[in-house]
């Protein structure tokens, strides 16, 4: 095992941060945090910090799960089930999707395989259900019980699972926190087994609850030895003094953030922790990104890649591995040691920033403004998910614009998709961010993603990605209450074959387009009922693909006409 250790490695930014180093010893606010103070966020932030920092003492409370979860794992072998498919959203999926790559290596569906379902792609959802269900155990996880996407995924599991003569119940293990919906279903259905987390743990904490090490045990992740590392790593992270990596990890994002660096670019340098970055993001963006403030978390695809090596003054490069590639900061150590280091440090920079990293203020805008749109289409009224007409169709791309006529005044008249394109990132404020989100089949069409390095080489802006609906779990936060200085890049595409969802009057596609639409019109609003012309009224630029894989040649080719 290794010991998390965090190497500020520029001087300025490292002098910088021994101000607020030193602020943290004295008022001994690691010691506190591991003592479950619910004080060091101010009283405002009290109620909600005095119900979410069990996360502090997880590597003990989590103890018993290793067993009862090698017993389950054992049993289901025995039946000849030994396929694990994750029905999860944020928090719920995205601890285990990094525990079982890690502990697999880079391999693909290596030593412990997971499905992960965090999607209401019809094609995503469809490839998960097309596995071998004679083998298939569907964890089902939830922490408020009710997640749209979790419950859809679970309606169409049990219909193909007894479609095949197969008891759904016995396949299905609910992950959820007492009291929920889920919980009460998984009694009176009589699942194979309900898993109650603790409560007094927020989603984007819950690495080393049962919502991280449920799918991973089943898979065969020795997930004792994860505890064992968080443990190792416990007395470190809770001592006030100068070495203390999450003290260090955080005095150095604070600090950066008050000198303009309000961005965290995050590299994979060798650390041997498959897609870290991803969990990261969500911890660092739901935690940070309200009332104004935060930090940006974007995830790039190496230390080469456009956004880190040559980083501007809005963002601080930091190394997941060895310092590399012109990183400010590394962070090194085992997976367990690193979960709590950086919700350790994430924490304790909320204290820095003057924020409460417990709650998500603008994450039920997007819900909301999806149910609305669902409601309506199912009302007859020809209001819901259907689209406006598209500003101009090109090629296989129909651009649309979200908001108003005069709150899209930013777009002008393109003739082109390049043009519009430019006019997104022309609308991009200096230090701003361009974020891309993909409302497709993050398998079938992950080439999608290779649109980010390209966006951000050819403007020298910082770029984000994230693949819809699952960024709504996570940097969806910080979009509407961080900085608001980012412009959006909204891809969706076209479903050649839908899947309806038992039990509810819309389809996977509906929905899929529905929390597409809905996050754009919440997006593009004025916040907070300033008036058009601030620069929160976000520019969202919507292109949809008739067809996708030409859609993408077709994007592609348009980003590299761009400039700024």
């Amino acid at each position: 095992m290794t010991t998390p250790r965090v190497e500020i490695t520029d001087e300025g930014l490292a002098e910088a941060a021994a101000s607020l180093v030193e602020k943290l010893v004295g008022d001994a606010a690691a010691s506190k945090l591991a003592g479950q103070d619910p004080t060091l966020w101010g009283p405002d932030a009290e109620p909600e910090a005095s119900k979410r920092l069990s996360w502090t003492l997880l590597h003990n409370t989590s103890r018993p799960l290793v067993a009862e979860l090698d017993a389950l794992r054992r049993e289901l072998h025995e039946d000849g089930v030994d396929r694990v498919v994750l029905a999860g959203m944020g928090g719920s999926s995205l601890a285990p999707e990094v525990i079982c790559a890690t502990r697999s290596g880079a391999e693909i569906g290596g030593a412990y395989p997971l499905v992960v379902l965090d999607t209401t792609d019809p094609g995503q959802v469809s490839d998960a259900l097309a596995g071998d269900l004679s083998r298939t155990v569907l964890v089902v996880s939830s922490k408020s019980g009710g997640t749209v996407e979790t419950d859809s995924q679970r309606r169409i599991f049990a219909q193909v699972f007894e479609a095949n003569g197969i008891d759904a119940a016995s396949r299905m293990v609910a992950v959820t926190d007492p009291g929920t919906s889920l919980g009460d279903l998984a009694r009176d259905q009589g699942f194979r087994r309900l898993v109650e987390a603790d409560p007094g743990v927020g989603g984007r904490y819950s690495a080393l609850t049962a919502f991280g090490l449920v799918p991973s045990a089943l898979t065969g992740v020795d997930v004792g030895a994860l505890l064992d590392e968080a443990a190792e790593a416990a007395p470190a992270l809770a001592r006030d003094a100068a070495d203390n990596p999450a003290v260090v990890l955080a005095a150095a994002m604070a600090a950066a953030h008050a000198a303009g660096a309000e961005k965290v670019v995050l590299a994979d340098t060798g650390s041997g922790l498959v897609g870290f970055g991803n969990w990261a993001e969500q911890l660092i963006a739901e935690s940070t990104g309200k009332q104004g403030t935060g930090l940006l978390p974007v995830v790039v695809e190496g230390p080469e890649a456009p956004g880190f090596a040559d980083a501007g003054p809005d963002a601080t490069p930091i190394a997941i591995g060895p310092a590399a590639g012109g990183a400010r900061v590394s962070v090194t150590g085992s997976l367990g040691g690193q979960f709590l280091l950086w919700e350790t440090a994430v924490a304790l920079a909320g204290r820095l920033l003057g924020i409460n990293p417990f709650d998500q203020p603008d994450v039920e805008s997007a819900k909301q403004a999806t149910r609305d749109l669902l409601a309506a289409a199912g009302s007859g009224d020809g209001a819901g998910t259907h689209d406006d007409a598209p500003v101009l169709t090109d090629g296989p791309v129909e651009v649309r614009v979200a908001g108003s006529a005069e709150q899209a005044g930013w777009l002008g008249s393109p003739a082109t998709l390049a043009a519009a394109i430019q006019a997104l990132v022309d609308a991009t404020p200096e230090a701003g961010y361009v974020a891309i989100q993909a409302y497709l089949d993050r398998l079938d069409d992950a080439s999608f993603a290779t649109l980010r390095p390209e966006l951000a080489k050819a403007t020298g802006l910082q770029v984000t990605f994230g693949w819809g609906p699952r960024f709504l779990h996570s940097t969806g936060q910080y979009h509407k209450g961080g900085h608001q200085n980012g412009t959006f890049l909204q891809v969706t595409g076209s479903v050649a074959d839908d899947l309806a969802i038992p039990g509810q009057p819309f389809s996977f596609g509906t929905l899929e387009h529905a929390q597409a639409r809905g996050d754009a019109g919440v997006l593009a609003a004025p916040k907070n009922g300033r008036p058009q012309g601030d620069v929160t009224a976000r520019p969202v630029l919507r292109l949809h693909l008739a067809d996708r894989a030409a859609g993408l040649v077709a994007v592609a080719n348009a980003v590299r006409e761009v400039s700024r």
